[in-house]
């Protein structure tokens, strides 16, 4: 038998889901065209998360309406929870982010002498106050040794630099500096990134500096970015 109000939980469920998904494009559209500052595209993205959390909620109010008067309709829910819950959890995961990451957006492997930025639109030096909130929330950002010369280290930086896409700004291999930008999948935001090799006895030694152009605080963006970059780049160096 239909039960027309458990159909109605359903069907506002899904369209609800269908709208958070239509808010978030509009967000990133709306800030990769250069049409909205990032506070506005947040701001959106924000509205998209909450209609996606409401329809979980409506979803989850109606199944418990169905296990009540078991009628018919239950297949609407369980499709506006499917709906519903990509871009909730998304939400939900991007408000954690926020509450348990340090409020800083500036990363270093070397923070008694961090790589400095030349080429990048507002090259300023990395923050002292970070220190020791990063030392604290990322123990395992540290500079990566590799038993290779600097030139072929530096090669290698360069070479995964670009297998990432980053935009180079500069390589310079006198210097063993090379400048980027790596952009977010979702939006887009640009984030600097310094890469400083140096020789030692032993091989060379790769620092490197990652921080973001937009906001105060990157949920842990940058020092995941330099972990991931240093990690790919102690598994495909030369040997």
């Amino acid at each position: 038998m239909r039960d027309t109000l458990t159909r109605a939980f359903g069907a506002l469920a899904i369209l609800l889901g269908l709208a958070s998904f239509g808010l978030l494009a509009a967000s990133v559209w709306g800030f990769r065209a250069g049409d909205w500052p990032w506070p506005r595209a947040y701001q959106v993205a924000g509205w998209g998360a909450g209609a996606a959390m409401a329809g979980v909620l409506v979803a989850l109010a109606g199944l418990v309406s169905w296990a009540i008067r078991r009628r018919g309709g239950h297949a609407l829910l369980l499709l506006g929870l499917m709906v519903s819950l990509p871009v909730s959890g998304a939400g939900i995961a991007f408000d954690w982010a926020a509450r348990t990451t340090p409020p800083i957006n500036d990363i270093a492997t070397d923070i008694t002498d961090p790589p400095v930025f030349w080429f990048t639109a507002t090259p300023t030096d990395y923050p002292a106050e970070n220190a020791v909130l990063q030392r604290a929330a990322y123990p395992a950002v540290r500079p990566l040794e590799l038993p290779i010369g600097p030139d072929e280290a530096f090669a290698a930086s360069r070479a995964l630099v670009e297998t990432r896409g980053w935009k180079m700004l500069s390589a310079d291999p006198a210097e063993g500096q090379i400048e980027a930008i790596a952009r977010s999948r979702l939006f887009g935001f640009e984030d600097e990134v310094a890469i400083r090799v140096t020789g030692t006895n032993t091989g060379a030694v790769i620092d490197m500096r990652s921080r973001s152009r937009l906001g105060q605080i990157d949920r842990g963006a940058n020092a995941r970015r330099i972990e991931a970059f240093l990690s790919d780049l102690a598994a495909h160096a030369p040997n």
